[in-house]
């Protein structure tokens, strides 16, 4: 077990303003990924005492590769103060296209560039998922307690006092518990009683990461590098993504496509190169070219699961947060968001307790206030699997020719027009008045309107001195 320890009462300004919790808890965070360390972080600007509890032996892995930051989730990192530190390691994107498989045509254009921050109040960020954990690390290491190679073996959820026991046999106290300890959550089966069942998506993915110093050698290869957009090939039952990451060192690759049984649901699992060139082989040059590039690669097994009705114990002492309640598919790059804004949603609310008593009714709040948002994300993945997938035929054509009508208003970046054209049924495609609503998302506002309306309520739960 290594550790680093620091006291929470140094840490600086809030970004809560001056308010602190009036009522100090100590919190255990189980799992120190970027959920955890997001949850961490918002918990001690709260002004409570936190421990991260993580199995891993070391911070950093390489595993994951890319993520995308939406203007939800970089308007909360940039509040936190990582602006400095995202413009060093991250791309700012400029839009998203879409091309066919077959010949890269373009059939959309998503502008991002001198449109997200307009409308929606920050940027687009291309990152890699190492480089953002060790921003969160970086931000809220000196302030917690961090536990590395230490395993969970048990938990008792309460009623009063929640404690972990670890394999070495010691057992931590606390005063709450959160799991954000992923998609195969232990904690999530204490809240349960039993495992979240998870169903195959009749998709896997291969992720790979290109040197882009290769890429940009190639001429045709060049504009993927130097003009950084994410790059979307739509073909029947598959769909290849690409962007660059580390101010454009790396060209990250995520490759779905129908998994023939012989993948498992880990980053961890090593997949196979020339199954991979293969799987694409009736891909334009372009892409062939990519992954002829490709020395390594990873393959996951999708597998789907649905939204939990019930995120905290009946203790009120343990919640969860990020992949441990709402797993997301990747079709629509929004789970590193989703984990954020429930930190910054979990840490708002703590901010303002005074009493025990307000604990659970605030586990409650926060559960009210994440769950229709996570699960309406978690079906819109899902619809896009379809949406990116669609065979060769009248509805994808129908598709491609909708997208090619919008793309005159996203270059010229006329967003009014664009809300008119939207699709009529949002599940068939990216409709703008619906995409706004998961952009324009302000999680901590979210709170402050809340408690504007029920804070009362939980205040009446202090008890009167006498």
């Amino acid at each position: 077990m290594s550790t680093s320890v620091s006291d929470a009462a140094t840490n600086p300004k809030s970004i809560y303003g001056s308010r602190k919790a009036a009522l100090a808890l100590d919190v255990i965070v189980v799992g120190c990924g970027i959920g955890g360390l997001s949850a961490a972080f918002c918990l001690t600007q709260a002004g409570h005492r936190v421990t991260i509890v993580e199995s891993s032996p070391a911070m950093g892995p390489e595993i994951g590769a890319g993520i995308l930051s939406s203007p939800n989730c970089s308007r909360l990192l940039r509040r936190w103060g990582l602006e400095e530190g995202l413009d060093e390691v991250a791309v700012r994107g400029k839009g998203a296209t879409m091309r066919r498989y077959s010949t890269g045509e373009q059939i959309s254009f998503a502008k991002w560039e001198g449109v997200a921050e307009k409308e929606h109040g920050a940027p687009y960020y291309q990152i890699h998922r190492a480089d953002l954990q060790k921003l969160l690390h970086d931000l809220v290491g000196p302030y917690v307690t961090i536990l590395l190679d230490t395993v969970v073996v048990g938990c008792d959820p309460g009623p009063t006092a929640p404690s972990l026991t670890l394999e070495s046999g010691k057992v931590l106290n606390g005063d709450l518990i959160v799991g954000a300890d992923g998609l195969k959550s232990y904690i999530q089966q204490v809240v349960l009683g039993e495992p979240n069942r998870a169903d195959p998506t009749g998709d896997a993915a291969w992720r790979a990461l290109v040197p882009g110093s290769l890429m940009v050698q190639d001429p045709e290869l060049r504009e993927f590098i130097e003009d950084p957009h994410l790059t979307v090939w739509a073909s029947p039952g598959r769909h290849l993504v690409g962007y660059p990451i580390r101010n454009g060192e790396i060209y990250n690759l995520v490759l779905l496509h129908p998994d023939d049984g012989g993948s498992v649901e880990s980053w961890a699992a090593t997949g196979n190169v020339e199954e991979m060139r293969n799987a694409y082989a009736d891909h334009e040059p372009r892409v062939r070219k990519i992954l002829g590039l490709v020395q390594s690669n990873l393959r996951f097994r999708l597998m789907d699961r649905q939204p939990l009705d019930k995120w905290t114990h009946d203790s009120g002492r343990v919640t969860l947060l990020g992949d441990a309640c709402h797993p997301m598919l990747p079709y629509r790059a929004q789970g590193a968001a989703m984990a954020i804004e429930d930190a910054a949603v979990l840490g708002n609310l703590l901010s303002r307790i005074s009493d025990i008593s307000q604990l659970g009714p605030i586990l409650k709040a926060y559960q009210y206030l994440r769950l229709e948002r996570t699960a309406a994300a978690q079906a819109a993945s899902r619809a896009y699997q379809r949406f990116y997938h669609l065979p060769d035929g009248p509805e994808q054509r129908g598709r491609d020719e909708n997208l090619k009508k919008a793309m005159p208003y996203e270059v010229a970046g006329n967003t009014a027009e664009l809300r008119r054209q939207s699709f009529a049924n949002q599940s068939d495609g990216p409709n703008k008045a619906a995409y706004d609503k998961i952009l324009g998302y302000d999680a901590d506002a979210e709170v402050d309107e809340w408690w504007a309306s029920h804070g009362d309520e939980l205040e009446a739960l202090v008890p009167k001195p006498c």
